[in-house]
């Protein structure tokens, strides 16, 4: 192909192009969009942290119930923050949960927050967290007072009783145990619940318990100085000279325990009691409503008998008031008599002796601050009168005995050691062991007789006896069955004898007939010779109307 023909096939040329130059600044303008976007982006990330709260953390014993990114945290229903992340602690004995609260729940992060895992509970103090069940388990919060900052928290395993800012007062009850008490436990007041527990615990010696409750208001001003509380959980049953009494505060407290309180009657201080303020707590109402014991003097007591039934804590009598209570019982050795008496510990309450303890206390010499050697020179005294101690039977179906301090005349000269630390007070077996040895004598005596010979010569005897009737059945009791017949039929004869028309019966009533016919003949005869008592000498003089009548003849004509 030749030049020419190239160029007749190539296209016509391209018309010139004009170039317009711009300024510099305008290629700027194309990072204007990223930068744009970088700033947005930053405030966002600023907007979101100025507006996001503090982070926390919160430890637990389990997760059962959470998830991250969708449990809750609430306070009261309203929700100020969520689970960002769930992870297990390093010793692998809780679980660390991770909370990111919002801005306006700053104050959730302080040093006396509390937080816990709202799930459905089911206990004696009642049923919880119903609401759970569809919606889900959610961790619930509750605020302080404190504005001490704090990043990590131990949650609690159960709901407190009480929420910071609840109208009301606390106050603390010294026992000695909490018996079917926990937390929740009601608060009764004239069987109104009025408050609860709310936390409990031991002392750091392990000898007392300190209970804290919590009573609303407005029923908080009901409790004065002078309150008392006890322990209502359970049933109290009482058999006395005016029958069965059952008392309760309510069947709530049968089963989960209750406390109830009141202020005992009489002249008392009703001022209302300080938040935070101590109070005994007793095991019943009985015991609360008793007068103050005061301080415990400690006796000692030594039974050779058995003391079967006797507990600790049996009453301590004293002619029929409760001075004390036995505070232990004991086994000891005697080496010279080789006996294993019982050593028995009871503590005396002297306020329980009224007006009369006051008394003889004023009696007793000041002469040593000793509590025990005044005790000693107290009761030295009384033993030589006959003071002892007894174990008697409380209940005889049970079999529990009680401990009796009684004033014994006939009782057995005793030695008081007034230095015996503790003070020992002399005993006497009591009354039930008495009979016990008044009936272990007779059996002894029962099996002293001769029984095995009693019982031969009884046989012997049976026997003659056996033979004695056998011959009166055979020989005597037909002869005497005749004996009767014979005069059975003696009696028919003399039965018909004196009936009515028996001919005897007829001559008996004709000779009494003659017989009153002369007994009227001689009183006749009698009244005449009271008359003419000469006419014994005379004779009976002539009737003149029979003397001058002319005589008739024989057949009675006159001549």
């Amino acid at each position: 192909m030749s030049d020419e023909d190239v160029s007749a096939a190539a296209p016509p040329p391209l018309p010139p192009v004009s170039v317009v130059r711009r300024g510099r600044w305008s290629a700027g303008l194309i990072w204007l969009v990223p930068v744009v976007a970088a700033l947005i982006g930053i405030g966002m990330v600023i907007h979101n942290w100025a507006s996001e709260g503090p982070v926390i953390e919160i430890s637990f014993i389990t997760a059962e119930g959470l998830e991250a990114g969708k449990t809750q945290v609430k306070y009261k229903e309203v929700v100020i923050g969520l689970v960002d992340s769930i992870r297990l602690a390093g010793d692998n004995t809780h679980v660390v949960v991770r909370v990111n609260l919002s801005k306006d729940a700053a104050g959730f992060a302080t040093a006396d927050a509390r937080y816990w895992v709202v799930r459905p509970r089911f206990g004696t103090s009642g049923v919880s967290g119903i609401g759970t069940l569809l919606s889900g388990a959610y961790i619930g919060a509750d605020n302080g007072e404190s504005h001490e900052a704090k990043k990590k928290f131990v949650g609690l395993e159960r709901p407190p009783a009480v929420i910071h800012g609840s109208p009301g007062k606390r106050f603390t009850l010294l026992a000695n145990d909490i018996g079917s008490l926990d937390i929740g436990s009601p608060v009764y007041y004239r069987r109104i619940q009025v408050g609860r527990l709310v936390s409990y615990e031991l002392d750091k010696d392990g000898r007392q318990m300190h209970v804290d409750i919590f009573v609303d208001a407005p029923y908080d001003r009901f409790v004065t100085v002078s309150s008392r509380f006890w322990n209502a959980s359970g049933v109290d049953l009482n058999l006395d000279a005016g029958g069965l009494k059952l008392n309760t505060q309510s069947l709530a407290t049968v089963v989960a325990g209750g406390l109830a309180f009141a202020t005992p009657p009489g002249p008392r201080d009703t001022a209302p009691a300080a938040d935070n303020a101590q109070f005994t707590l007793f095991d019943d109402m009985q015991g609360a409503f008793a007068p103050p014991d005061g301080e415990p003097e400690y006796l000692q007591m030594r039974f050779e008998q058995s003391l079967r039934g006797l507990s600790v804590g049996a009453q301590v009598d004293f002619r029929g008031i409760v001075v004390g209570k036995v505070a232990s019982v004991r086994l000891d050795y005697d080496v010279d008599k080789q006996a294993f008496p019982l050593i028995v510990g009871v503590v005396i309450y002297p306020q329980r002796f009224g007006r009369a303890g006051e008394k003889i206390a004023q009696l007793v010499p000041r002469g040593s601050d000793d509590d025990n050697a005044r005790l000693a020179h107290l009761i030295e005294p009384m033993v030589a009168r006959g003071l002892r101690a007894q174990a008697r039977t409380g209940n005889l179906l049970t079999g529990q005995l009680y401990i009796a301090l009684d004033f014994l005349p006939n009782a057995t000269k005793i030695a008081f050691d007034p230095a015996a630390r503790p003070v020992e007070l002399p005993t006497t077996p009591g009354s039930f062991d008495r009979l016990q040895e008044q009936m272990t004598g007779i059996v002894e005596k029962i099996d002293k007789l001769p029984l095995e010979a009693i019982g031969r010569h009884l046989d012997s005897t049976i026997a003659q006896l056996d033979k004695a009737l056998r011959q009166v059945n055979e020989a005597t009791l037909p002869q005497f069955n005749a004996t009767l017949a014979g005069a059975q039929g003696t009696l028919g004869s003399a039965q018909k004898a004196i009936s009515t028309d028996a001919p005897l019966q007829q001559n008996l009533a004709q000779t009494l007939a003659e017989m009153q016919r002369a007994a009227r003949s001689l009183r006749a005869l009698t009244d005449y010779l009271g008359i003419h008592p000469e006419s014994l000498l005379r004779g009976k003089p002539a009737d003149p109307a029979l003397r001058d009548a002319p005589e008739k003849d024989a057949k009675g004509n006159k001549p």
